[in-house]
């Protein structure tokens, strides 16, 4: 059986992780180099701790040059959202949601190239580490930043220019 869901973003993926719990409390591995479904080939080379403070929006970025992320939020509730904005992709115009926290670990995959950006659920505090192949270049970043409320980039559901803050009822 599977641990992988895919989306129609290609390379956009969630790995369940596996938490084992006693008497201690438990213990999760949330990464290892021989999952091979989640990483193929690719390899890790930096690793980040990002803290969120409740409601805070961090978008929109994206990456030129191959980086992907792999982010596992260990405390709290974030919401990912990916934004394919390539008018030569066949999933162009689609917009990927995913709610992850520390109540049901995963690890979830975003490869670069795609507008993406996180928001912190709840009253709580995120904590989120964040995996990426590429090491960070200081002298030469490989980030594009972008306005968290970016007109250019639309919820394909209601066609308006995509709401962080929109109620999570449909």
């Amino acid at each position: 059986m599977s641990k992988i869901k895919t989306f129609p973003m290609e390379g956009i993926k969630v790995y369940e992780l596996n938490r084992i719990i006693d008497e201690r409390g438990s213990f999760t591995e949330i990464l290892r180099s021989d999952w091979t479904e989640l990483f193929g080939d690719e390899k890790i080379q930096q690793s980040n701790l990002s803290i969120s403070y409740p409601g805070m929006i961090r978008a929109w970025h994206r990456h030129a040059k191959g980086q992907i992320d792999y982010y596992v939020v260990i405390k709290g509730t974030v919401k990912i959202c990916v934004f394919d904005n390539d008018k030569n992709s066949k999933t162009f115009g689609n917009l990927t949601e995913i709610i992850s926290s520390d109540q049901k670990l995963q690890v979830v995959r975003v490869p670069g190239h795609y507008w993406h950006g996180i928001k912190t659920l709840g009253n709580e505090t995120s904590m989120l580490v964040y995996f990426i192949n590429n090491l960070y270049d200081y002298e030469n970043p490989d980030e594009e930043r972008s306005p968290w409320n970016n007109s250019e980039i639309i919820d394909p559901q209601t066609k308006l220019s995509f709401d962080w803050n929109k109620p999570p009822h449909k």
